[in-house]
């Protein structure tokens, strides 16, 4: 039996989540390395580049929603013993990663400079540094689509530690290429924002092509077969029945920053510097939990296919004291050291006066979000991703974004960031409600099946 259904509990959790968070660390790494030298160029390029997070946030919607269904459903039909459903996962998951990067690919070069136009208005050097930089992300996002289908099929079937290895090797050539490209080092030539954006691009593909070639060589469990690569509307309408509310969710996440971009370039352009060196920052926080959460998704979608509840409580029991302890961490170098962490981006003393008192208020939420990132992934690999849906559109939509807005009425900046510890509390109250729902749920349909 695969090892998912056999191995203990904690020893399989750390052989899956410790790859995938050590990878998620060193993708949160570059991401900030991206930033760091961006912000050499100048505030208004870092400006850029934080604005650019929607549109980028929104390919990771769509990848990594579209991953998160095949995740689950081809680990629940190799725990059914269903080799032909898993395999038509794998193959039908890599024709929709073509699709989606044709469709960002024509968003980039087409609505860049009206979606930048839209958020900074009259300041004309953030405009045309954040048009060439995601025209370059979006027209050659090719790689990230693939990278996240590839790398999924491996984490699918437990092979976490050959997905670890082929984002290392793309996070690794992005950070060597960022200031070869961005500064033009070695005769290169100096492209500014554009050689961030080039260095992405060319980390993303290097990864696809090595989780394709791990795929074909070290991946027996499932079968990519070109003819095969094609649409088909049951295996579809299953990976976006699982993966659809993650889409959803990621892409209200762009619209809550697109949103809160707008409330803090009314005060002045220096909070939105603040607000993406915050979203660079807090991924040294929230990507281990991500990589201990696509760790933990395989295992509870493959012991319930495979109709064993203690395995699944146990799992689901230790994700989740493991995500809080990360977040706790995370919330003590928040409230400690904020100066020093915004000092990697070049901040000015405004930014400083800003930023301290902004990350501290913010951090207040990252324990109760270790708890609701596990809860909610529970419920979408068992089945029920409604209720995912459903907590990320009353966090984000429903009381972050007009918290925001209406203390941002007050004219003190320094207020509004207390709308993201505010949307936390609701969302760990509809999280806990839902989290317990899904387990009795879950236990019924498994004890009904075994007997």
């Amino acid at each position: 039996e695969n090892k998912m259904g056999v191995l203990p509990v904690g020893r399989l959790l750390a052989g899956m989540a410790i790859p995938m968070m050590i990878s998620m660390l060193v993708q949160a790494l570059y991401n900030v390395v991206d930033s760091i030298f961006v912000a050499k160029l100048s505030e208004d390029a870092l400006n850029a580049v934080s604005l650019a997070f929607p549109l980028q946030n929104l390919m990771i919607a769509f990848g990594g929603g579209t991953a998160v269904g095949i995740n689950a459903l081809l680990s629940r039909s190799l725990g059914e013993k269903r080799q032909d459903m898993a395999d038509k996962a794998a193959n039908t998951g890599i024709f929709l990663a073509l699709c989606n990067f044709v469709v960002f690919a024509l968003i980039g070069v087409f609505f860049s400079r009206t979606f930048f136009q839209l958020q900074a208005g009259s300041e004309a050097a953030i405009v045309e540094y954040g048009t060439r930089y995601a025209t370059i992300c979006l027209g050659c996002s090719i790689g990230i689509f693939c990278q996240f289908c590839f790398e999924r099929l491996l984490q699918s079937t437990g092979r976490t530690h050959l997905s670890m290895c082929t984002q290392l090797l793309g996070a690794l050539t992005n950070i060597i290429l960022d200031p070869i490209l961005i500064f033009g080092l070695f005769g290169a030539p100096r492209l500014g924002v554009a050689g961030a954006a080039a260095a992405t691009v060319t980390g993303q593909c290097v990864a696809a092509v090595a989780a394709l070639i791990m795929n074909l060589k070290c991946n027996p469990d499932i079968h990519i077969v070109p003819r095969k690569i094609r649409f088909h509307g049951p295996t579809v309408k299953n990976i976006y029945r699982i993966g659809f509310p993650s889409i959803v969710m990621q892409c209200i996440g762009s619209v809550m920053v697109f949103g809160v971009n707008r409330i803090l370039i009314s005060f002045t352009t220096t909070a939105t510097a603040v607000f993406g060196a915050y979203f660079k920052l807090q991924s040294f926080i929230f990507m281990p939990v991500f990589g201990l959460n696509n760790g933990m998704v395989p295992i509870v979608a493959y012991n319930y296919g495979a109709k064993k509840p203690d395995r699944v409580k146990k799992t689901i029991k230790l994700a989740i004291f493991s995500a809080v302890a990360i977040m706790a961490v995370g919330l003590a170098a928040f409230e400690l050291a904020p100066g020093a962490l915004l000092s990697l981006f070049d901040a000015s003393e405004n930014m400083l006066a800003i930023g301290t008192p902004a990350l501290r208020i913010i951090a207040l939420s990252f324990v109760l979000a270790g708890f609701c990132i596990i809860s909610m992934s529970v419920c979408q690999a068992i089945g029920n991703p409604i209720y995912s849906l459903v907590v990320s559109v009353c966090r984000q939509l429903v009381v972050l974004l007009p918290v925001a807005w209406l203390l941002s009425q007050t004219g003190n900046l320094t207020l509004v960031w207390l709308a993201f510890p505010i949307a936390e509390l609701m969302s760990l109250t509809l999280s806990a409600i839902f989290l317990r729902k899904t387990l009795r749920m879950a236990e019924r349909a498994m004890t009904q099946s075994a007997s």
